[in-house]
């Protein structure tokens, strides 16, 4: 499957456009649409800004040959298309290997798409404390997938 526009726009939301690199809520270096790498290095904070066509390119770029691959691998029952942006959503914002690792996938993978659900509020922490934004966005992912 790949991430249809809906769950670009979804990603998008929720990270937000920013042109200059600064430091995430896990004080990451990051820019455009969350992103912590480019295509072939990590951001660092003395880039240059970039266009909102550029991040959006990354964006994409990175969309198709990491989350969505990994959900694609991770993953072993069908999907529906909200179910599978929900996914690639979460896998970009958290990571593939916490995707790999987590309940929520083993979960999806039994079959158990109610019980897995639940799961997607559980990460919405940050430096050990609760974020209002993550749980949010985590709402949505959830609620998606159950679409």
């Amino acid at each position: 499957m790949t991430v249809s526009k809906s769950g670009i726009e979804l990603i998008k939301h929720f990270e937000a456009f920013v042109s200059g690199p600064y430091l995430d809520a896990a004080l990451v270096p990051t820019i455009g649409y969350g992103t912590t790498h480019y295509i072939d290095r990590p951001v660092d904070m003395n880039d240059p800004h970039i266009s909102q066509e550029t991040a959006e390119y990354i964006l994409r770029t990175q969309v198709d040959d990491t989350y969505s691959k990994a959900v694609n691998h991770y993953v072993r029952v069908p999907l529906t298309q909200n179910q599978f942006d929900s996914l690639v959503s979460f896998a970009y914002n958290v990571g593939t290997y916490a995707l790999k690792k987590s309940t929520l996938l083993k979960k999806i993978n039994d079959g158990k798409f109610i019980e897995a659900s639940k799961e997607f509020v559980k990460w919405d922490h940050v430096a050990g404390k609760v974020s209002r934004g993550l749980l949010g966005r985590r709402v949505k992912e959830r609620d998606l997938f159950l679409a």
